[in-house]
């Protein structure tokens, strides 16, 4: 386990400083003190220290998300805003890691862990009664624009896509801080994001209002 550690630490900083050509089995063994020989039996070849590579250095970004949402006690949807701006910026820093883990056919813990992050801030946004749309739907169109956005600047950087977020939450968000009773979907996603707050239903009763909250959504 020592050794693996090792090998992932020492890929991932020749990664960062070097791109992905600097990634050569000679000088990931010579960085992480061992034979190169050691990187094929506990990695099978170059793919798959990559991709233990890529799933360190997302697994490191999704805690420092998860600590950062944490602290968040601000406006929700400027912690979404920022929280947008980190991703983009992210996914620049890191093109190699990016375009591994966001591919449908390889599932990440880290990645899930990130868009775990991504759902608690969504919530804070329809516990605020400013969401629109059902919580799971407004991830998916900010997962899905993130992504995009990400891919479109790394071919074509010079790409304008200020614009993007703001379209995303004009779809999303309710105009009305507190909703009135007629803005059904917005007071049932407030309603839903409290749920957990309501210590006496037993669990049968909370997933059943959850189903008749999300039918009603």
């Amino acid at each position: 386990m020592d050794a693996t550690a090792e090998i992932v630490a020492a890929a991932a900083e020749l990664l960062r400083t070097g791109g992905a050509r600097a990634v050569t089995t000679r000088a990931v063994a010579q960085a992480a003190g061992v034979q190169p020989p050691t990187i094929f039996r506990i990695f099978g070849d170059k793919d798959g220290l990559m991709e233990a590579v890529a799933e360190h250095v997302m697994a490191g970004y999704s805690a420092d998300k998860t600590v950062k949402a944490a602290a968040e006690d601000g406006d929700p949807v400027d912690d979404l805003r920022a929280a947008w701006h980190a991703h983009l910026q992210f996914g620049l820093s890191n093109p190699e890691v990016f375009l591994l883990l966001t591919s449908p056919q390889r599932p990440s813990p880290a990645v899930v862990a990130g868009e775990e992050v991504l759902r608690a801030r969504v919530n804070r946004v329809a516990a605020a009664g400013l969401l629109s749309v059902p919580e799971g739907r407004a991830v998916d169109m900010i997962r899905a624009a993130g992504t995009g956005a990400v891919l479109t600047l790394l071919s074509q950087p010079k790409a304008d896509l200020d614009g993007l977020l703001d379209a995303v939450l004009a779809s999303i968000l309710t105009t009305n801080p507190a909703p009135p009773a007629s803005d059904t979907v917005a007071v049932v996603n407030a309603f839903r994001a409290a749920m957990p707050d309501l210590p006496t239903l037993s669990d049968n009763e909370r997933s059943l209002l959850t189903e008749w909250l999300d039918r009603s959504a």
